[in-house]
């Protein structure tokens, strides 16, 4: 995509970060891949519309767009509590989604190379992440080729409902 552009978000694109991820939801139901977010969009969910806010209001949030469509969404701030912590100072990807309609285009890839790059403004050398180890462990080979190495598994246990399974990935910003 030639016509991508990065700019940093911010509370007026809540709505887009939502249909970022109710459109990603759709897609991995579609697939029968219901363990990364359930089947319900987030849309409808209190504690992920919670979750957007507070995404749109820490000034870690990042939009790719084509045209005047949001096609990618990525927040970067501090780990969230469930992860083993960083043994050194570090930039954490606390959301990345892209826009399935656009897939295979590299959203994802800029977007991570976006928060590549504001960590090294930062003087930090490490970026990490964390996505669902589940099903195939997919996403976690779609991390490594990114540039990721994957390093502590994590369970996130869920009352009602199955634990979800999780992966730290780490990035040397060398």
């Amino acid at each position: 995509m030639n016509d991508l552009v990065l700019r940093p978000g911010g509370p007026p694109d809540a709505p887009a970060v939502l249909r970022l991820l109710d459109d990603a939801t759709a897609w991995l139901v579609a697939r029968g891949r219901t363990g990364q977010w359930g089947t319900e969009p987030a849309s409808t969910d209190q504690r992920r519309v919670a979750q957007v806010d507070a995404w749109v209001t820490s000034g870690g949030l990042w939009l790719a767009q084509a045209g005047e469509l949001p096609v990618g969404a990525l927040v970067v701030g501090a780990a969230t509590g469930y992860v083993p912590p960083a043994t050194e100072p570090e930039l954490y990807v606390n959301l990345l989604v892209t826009d399935r309609a656009s897939a295979g285009n590299g959203i994802g890839g800029r977007l991570l190379a976006h928060a590549a790059d504001l960590a090294r403004k930062r003087g930090l050398r490490l970026l990490r992440v964390d996505c669902y180890a589940g099903d195939d462990g997919a996403l976690v080979r779609w991390y490594e080729r990114q540039g990721f190495t994957a390093t502590e598994p994590f369970t996130v246990e869920r009352p009602g409902r199955p634990p979800w399974p999780g992966q730290v990935l780490a990035r040397r910003l060398d």
